[in-house]
């Protein structure tokens, strides 16, 4: 069943339910909102529907809406509707990408066959990543770092801006978030994403190597330099150069380094010979460098001409929001590496990992969905269930998410029919979908989740 629909955005409540009662009558799914913000909170890279908005609305305008989108996916099909004849307004609209300008009033009808030709022309752009993807060459920053919170949807926005560049990257974030995932993620929707991506633990470099394990060497550089070999730079060339750690790189090699980064050269070690050197650089950091600069452990000059472009990663502890649908989607991965049937998750594990702290952050998350899957306990302090505790809580919420999970089921993940049915809002839906980690793509035979 397709999860395609349409957001409609109009701050006059008699408008918007009117458009959506006349798209309804044309067979399109419609949920309304009436104010542009809550729209943003479900628009990701793989949204399948489409926007429609009034331009004129208090708070966040349409105009500014569209930016917004575009900002998150350029190919989500935006609609604009206007009261007011304003040429330069549509022409401003159309340079600024928006799928399609109407002025008031319209015809349900006209309006329907708009929206129709958007969302087949959004399902084509995500079958079109589809193939790309089973080609391993798709866009699929939000797989590899999931989340709903504002601070995902801003990492990965960035991500996406600067990915776009060739500019060096300093990444920042505590052990466990997934450091190195962004850096692989940066690289691949990059210009050279078809060449080298090397990554060089500058934490594990032989001090009394390093220099030539980074630049190279001719024969005869130092005792035991037989013949000539390239260092990890060049072997780097036209690719990106990945220092993991740089706060652990000695003091005097970084004065060396930094006239890498400036003039983008090299010599190797026993040479006079200037090696030019096409790459990018991306370096990882769990330690404030500011506060290692302050130490005289870090170059400040270095750290000036690293951190023109910088991604910060939230640890856990940032997202806690973020837990629930992450450690499912762990446990799906899991289960597919270790080839063993899909794991039904308790919603009372999920609430109790949910509460608990994970100062390994995504790392130990990770570890704690494997042992899951390989019928393995839980320590204690990475997420345990504790049966004693909460019992009959533990039943209301079995209970509650069964029924939530049941009418999302019934209605094809419609939303707007189970809050209707349920009598809550559209907030409180959200919010407890997020709570038992429910998706409204559960309820899709063919996808990969799983009720």
């Amino acid at each position: 069943m397709s999860d395609a629909r349409v957001l409609l955005v109009d701050d006059e409540e008699e408008m918007r339910h009117s458009t959506a009662q006349a798209l309804g009558l044309f067979g399109l799914d419609v949920d309304t909102f009436s104010s542009a913000e809550d729209v943003l909170e479900l628009i990701g890279y793989s949204f399948s529907g489409v926007v429609i908005s009034d331009i004129r609305m208090s708070g966040m305008d349409g105009m500014t809406l569209l930016q917004r989108i575009r900002e998150v996916d350029a190919e989500i099909p935006v609609i604009l509707v206007t009261g007011h004849a304003d040429v330069q307004l549509a022409v401003k609209a159309m340079r600024e990408g928006v799928y399609d300008f109407l002025e008031k009033p319209f015809t349900a009808q006209h309006l329907a066959a708009i929206a129709r030709r958007a969302l087949d022309r959004r399902s084509l752009v995500l079958e079109n990543r589809r193939l790309r993807a089973v080609a391993g060459k798709r866009d699929d920053i939000e797989a590899r770092l999931p989340g709903r919170t504002q601070a995902m949807v801003e990492l990965r926005y960035r991500l996406r801006a600067i990915g776009a560049t060739d500019a060096d990257t300093l990444i920042i974030g505590e052990t466990g978030v997934g450091k190195e995932v962004v850096a692989r993620a940066l690289h691949d929707i990059s210009a050279r994403a078809d060449r080298p991506l090397i990554a060089i633990n500058c934490a594990a470099l032989p001090e009394n190597l390093i220099e030539s394990e980074l630049f190279g060497h001719e024969a005869g550089a130092f005792p035991g330099a037989l013949r000539p070999r390239y260092g990890k730079f060049e072997h780097g060339r036209g690719g990106t150069i990945l220092l993991d750690e740089i706060g652990s790189m000695p003091f005097d090699l970084q004065a060396k380094f930094l006239r890498v980064l400036q003039e983008r050269v090299i010599t190797r070690l026993g040479s006079n010979e200037i090696v030019p050197l096409d790459v990018r650089f991306f370096a990882t950091s769990k330690v404030n460098l500011e506060a290692e600069v302050a130490a005289g452990r870090f170059r400040a000059d270095l750290l000036y001409r690293l951190n023109v472009a910088t991604l910060h990663v939230p640890s856990l502890a940032q997202r806690k929001a973020d837990i629930p649908l992450l450690f499912l989607q762990l446990v799906r991965e899991a289960a597919a590496r270790y080839v063993r049937n899909d794991i039904d998750v308790p919603p009372s594990l999920i609430t109790e990992i949910a509460e608990r702290a994970w100062p390994g952050n995504v790392r130990e998350l990770r570890n704690a969905a494997d042992r899951l899957v390989l019928g393995l306990d839980l320590n204690p302090d990475e997420g345990q269930a504790r049966p004693e505790k909460q019992r009959l809580a533990d039943k209301v919420a079995d209970y509650e998410r069964g029924i939530i999970a049941s009418a999302l089921a019934a209605h094809g993940g419609s939303l707007r029919p189970v809050y209707e049915l349920l009598g809550i809002s559209r907030k409180t839906l959200y919010e407890k979908m997020q709570k038992y980690g429910l998706d409204k793509k559960m309820s899709v035979v063919d996808d990969d989740y799983v009720v």
